[in-house]
């Protein structure tokens, strides 16, 4: 005689087995690729030198902002948080831009040498338009321009884009030829601009109390 146990385990493992299907019939919604840099070059070592321009404009630009970056971060205290802690994360991102900035270097110079045809003038205009992102920092409030300094972050593609190029350049060798990659000049990207208005106490006033 069978056990009822035994009956009802099976009755739930077929109705387990039934809504299966169900479960699986709808399609998990599939994730986001990364936006692409507007006004980068499509073609890897184009972006690879578009990437060096806009991240050693903003590494560039450190020196300027911080005087106003800590004003904000002391106004803007979260509770519990430690001041120095929070600085310290912008050490920590100057230390990553510098690694970057080294790949992004050997990424285009092991492009470059495996190259058959000069392409280091097409480098050239991608980094020149990298940078350009940053070309109307010196227009901007100081409150603004270290905003827009906080909250920039370098494209997902620079780093994997620098690193597949640097491997391909150095294993390929002479066979390594970028001519039918490359691209005209695509429009400069629209560089910063202060399009929307500052909050009251992210002004150059100082911080009360201070």
């Amino acid at each position: 005689m069978i056990s009822p146990l035994l009956i009802a385990l099976a009755l739930v493992a077929q109705d387990t087995d039934a809504a299966a299907p169900l479960e699986t019939a709808t399609p998990a919604p599939a994730v986001a690729a990364a936006a692409y840099p507007p006004g980068a070059p499509r073609n890897p070592y184009g972006l690879v030198a578009w990437c060096y321009g806009a991240l050693s404009a903003h590494k560039g630009l450190r020196e300027q902002v911080m005087p106003e970056v800590i004003r904000i971060e002391t106004a803007f205290r979260r509770p519990g948080s430690s001041l120095a802690d929070d600085l310290k994360a912008y050490d920590e991102l100057d230390q990553l831009s510098e690694q970057n900035l080294a790949l992004f270097t050997r990424a285009m110079e092991a492009a470059e040498k495996a190259s058959p045809r000069p392409i280091n003038a097409q480098g050239a205009d991608a980094l020149r338009r990298g940078r350009g992102t940053w070309s109307r920092a010196a227009d901007l409030p100081r409150a603004r321009l270290a905003q827009e300094w906080m909250s920039w972050t370098l494209p997902a593609q620079c780093e994997t884009t620098a690193a597949s190029l640097e491997q391909r350049a150095l294993l390929m060798g002479p066979a390594f030829d970028l001519s039918a990659e490359m691209e005209p000049a695509a429009p400069e990207a629209e560089p910063l601009a202060p399009t929307v208005e500052e909050p009251a106490i992210l002004t150059d006033e100082p911080v009360a109390g201070g």
